[in-house]
Formats: structure tokens, C-alpha cells, sequence
């Protein structure tokens, strides 16, 4: 494909995305808005304004509540939008508003004071529909700029565009807290709030080089269709079915992705209520998490080469339950560092393999309708495990119980995939004989 000035402008704005909204992904959803909404949330839970329901939730169960609510609506509504999408040729338009929409929700967050719970768990909402709905649009574009071995480049240099911005986005936010006194700052409160301002910021502004260079009539071929409505999303899962490896890989990848999200995106907040530990320990581990997430991705990738994609699959998902027992038994903040260093190794080896080994299911004439398929059942799959975390802290007041149940995701990944023959499904996906 060649590479011309404007390719190279539009390979550097689709990976600015991903530096830009990895702020969101580190500081939001993983390390800083957990631990903060729980300070929102009163000691003895919070009251919802729901009638016919007296009962307080506790913040463990609630913030389980908000994430599954808010990938309930993305996976509801992403069908009909990517229709929008298809038929008037507004992926990148939409792509900026969702931007737009998830960033200033973000900053917002700023406004927020304590016991305002609910109005920071309905602009989390806001925002992670922005952030969520904005990356199907966001991927989709990949198949257009770049093939072959050319797409693999891109979509690492995505990765580490996007390990490299989260992780300078949450230094600049732990230092504004911890010492919050030499930038003028009140206390640490005062600091996270104008974190949540600064990452909305970071955002929207390093994705204006994706605004500006990646637009739909400068490239040689149209973005990836995404689903055309629920119909031919229907239509999709029937044609998939065909593909009985593919299939299985899919259900399998499911199950065990949803419990790798929710670990990530519950530790902060279990890390504060049932071990106690402070704001600045679990913001110093997770700046661990961004920089050990690359070499261990690096690392699986050349175990998948050496030994297949499967076993290095099988690895990290056999250390994924692993950390979930382990979980259910620390005590200590060492322990959670030790926790979170093996997180950070296994994280990404296990969503670099899993999308090169599905796409290697795929049959080439299928990719763009395959991988939007995978894209929205990933939405939808990602409700059942924060779900499945919240309730059982609701009901039994342990998140140690809650992070415990995660491991019936990984033992289902592992039996299913387990089942999946990858030689005679990558050859049927060349159409030579199974």
C-alpha cells in the first residue's frame, strides 16, 4: 500500500486517538475515578432514589452497577448508530462528537463534590458511552488505512501510542495529587477533580490530529462496514455460525475477556475498600501497570510465535485465575503491588494474541463484517461481569467474594478454547478443505 504524505498524516492521526483517549482508559476507568467515587459514596452505602427499594448499596456494588449499565447502552445502541454511520458516511463526524460528548462529560467530573455520587456515576455514564462508542468507530477506520502485515504494524503502534499516553496522562495526575500543596491545591480532593478536568482536556486536544488527517475522502477505500441495525447484526451471527472454530474462539474469547476488563476496572476500588490502601499506592501501581503492559505483550507475542497463539492464551488465562485466588486472600499493599506487576504482564499478551488469532480465523472477504460483529458483542459481553461483581457485593457485602466469582469467566474461556481447533478452522477460513 503506498505510503504517501497523506497516509503517513492519517496513519499519525488514527494512533493520536489512542494516545488520547488512553487518558480516559488509565485515569477514569481504572485508577483514579474508582477510588474517588468511593470516597463520594457514605460509609454505609449508598441510597438509591429507586422506588419500592430501601436498602443501601455499598460503593464496591454500585460502581459494578454503573459499569454494566453504561456498556448495557453501548451494546444497545452501537447497531443502530454504525447504521447511521454506514449510510451517510459520518464515521469520522460521529467519531467527534462522541469525543467531544465523552470529554466534556469527563471534565464535569471536576464539578462534582462529596456525596454527589449520583451525579458522578450519571456523567461516568455519559462519558464512558463517548469513550466506548467513539473506539467502534475509531477501529473501524484500521482496515482502511493499512493491510496485510501493514494492519499488525498499525494497530501496534495504536498499542503503544496509547500505553505510552495513558501512562504519561496518570504521571501528570499522581503528581498534581500527591503533592498537591506545591500547585496550589487545597487537598488531594481538590487535585483529583482538576485530574478529571485535565484528562477530559488531553483528550479532546490530542485528538485533533485525528480530526484533521483522518477523513473518510482522503483514503483509497471506505472504513470497515459496521453493523447495519440488529438485523444484520442477526444476519452476521448466522454467517459466523458456519465457522465452527470461529465461532467457538468467539464465545470463548467472551466469557474470559469480560472477566480480564472487569479485574482491571474493579482493582482500584477493591484496592481502597478491603485493603485500605491510599490514593497514592494504588495510582503508583497502576503508573507500574502502564509501563510493564509493553514488554509483556512483547513477551506473549514471542510465545505465541514459538508455540502457538492458543497455549499463550492458555498461559495467561491459567495466571488470570491464578490472581483472582490470590485476590480473595491478600491482606497487605505489597501484596496488591505483586498483584498488579503479574496483571500488567499477562493483560496485554492476552488481548494482542486473542485479536491476531481471531483475525486468523476470519476469512479474508469477511474481515470488516466479522470484526464489527466482534466489536458490539464485546460491548455486549461486557456487562455480565461487572454485573456478576456488583451483585454479589451487593448481596453478601465481600467485593473478596465478588473478585472471586470472576473465575468461573476464565475456567469457561479455558474449556472452550480448549475445544477450538485453530489448524482446521484457519483452514476453512482460506476455504481449503476442513
Amino acid at each position: 500500500m503506498e505510503n504517501t504524505p497523506t497516509r503517513r498524516k492519517a496513519w499519525f492521526g488514527w494512533c493520536m486517538y489512542d494516545w488520547a483517549n488512553s487518558a480516559f482508559a488509565t485515569i477514569i476507568m481504572a485508577a483514579v475515578f474508582p477510588v474517588y467515587f468511593a470516597a463520594l459514596v457514605p460509609e454505609g452505602g449508598a441510597s438509591l432514589p429507586i422506588p419500592g427499594m430501601s436498602r443501601t448499596v455499598p460503593a464496591t456494588a454500585l460502581w459494578g452497577y454503573i459499569i454494566s449499565f453504561s456498556m448495557l447502552l453501548v451494546a444497545l445502541s452501537a447497531p443502530q448508530i454504525g447504521a447511521v454511520a454506514d449510510r451517510h458516511g459520518a464515521r469520522r463526524r460521529l467519531l467527534v462528537i462522541c469525543t467531544l460528548f465523552g470529554a466534556t462529560a469527563t471534565m464535569l467530573l471536576g464539578a462534582t463534590r462529596p456525596g454527589d455520587y449520583l451525579l458522578a456515576g450519571g456523567l461516568f455514564i455519559l462519558a464512558n458511552y463517548g469513550f466506548a462508542t467513539g473506539n467502534i468507530f475509531y477501529n473501524s477506520f484500521l482496515p482502511a488505512l493499512a493491510s496485510g502485515k501493514q494492519l499488525d504494524r498499525l494497530s501496534s503502534y495504536g498499542f503503544a501510542l496509547g500505553y505510552i499516553g495513558g501512562g504519561l496522562a496518570l504521571a501528570l495526575v499522581f503528581v498534581m495529587i500527591q503533592w498537591h500543596e506545591v500547585f496550589g491545591f487545597a487537598d488531594a480532593g481538590s487535585a483529583t477533580r482538576a485530574g478529571f478536568v485535565l484528562t477530559g482536556a488531553w483528550w479532546g486536544l490530542f485528538a485533533i490530529p485525528t480530526f484533521f488527517w483522518m477523513r473518510e475522502t482522503a483514503l483509497p477505500q471506505s472504513p470497515a462496514p459496521l453493523m447495519r441495525g440488529f438485523r444484520q447484526y442477526l444476519a452476521t451471527f448466522a454467517e459466523i455460525r458456519r465457522y465452527p472454530q470461529l465461532f467457538l474462539f468467539l464465545i470463548a474469547f467472551l466469557c474470559y475477556n469480560d472477566g480480564i476488563q472487569t479485574v482491571i476496572v474493579v482493582s482500584a476500588i477493591f484496592g481502597k475498600e478491603e485493603l485500605g490502601l491510599s490514593q497514592g499506592t494504588i495510582l503508583a501501581c497502576f503508573l507500574m501497570i502502564q509501563f510493564l503492559a509493553m514488554p509483556g505483550t512483547l513477551f506473549f507475542g514471542r510465545v505465541a510465535e514459538k508455540w502457538e497463539a492458543r497455549r499463550s492464551i492458555l498461559i495467561t488465562l491459567c495466571l488470570f485465575v491464578g490472581v483472582t485466588i490470590y485476590a480473595f486472600f491478600m491482606q497487605t499493599a505489597l501484596e496488591f503491588w505483586i498483584l498488579a506487576a503479574v496483571v500488567a504482564l499477562i493483560f496485554g499478551g492476552s488481548q494482542a494474541v486473542s485479536r491476531s488469532l481471531y483475525g486468523s480465523l476470519v476469512p479474508p472477504h469477511k474481515s470488516a463484517e466479522f470484526f464489527g460483529f466482534y466489536a458490539i458483542s464485546n460491548k455486549f459481553a461486557s456487562i455480565l461481569g461487572p454485573l456478576t461483581f456488583g451483585l454479589i457485593a451487593d448481596l453478601t457485602g465481600s467485593a473478596r467474594l465478588s473478585i472471586l466469582s470472576l473465575i468461573i469467566f476464565f475456567i469457561v474461556g479455558i474449556i472452550l478454547l480448549l475445544r477450538v481447533d485453530v489448524a482446521r478452522g484457519q483452514a476453512l477460513a482460506q476455504g481449503e478443505p476442513p
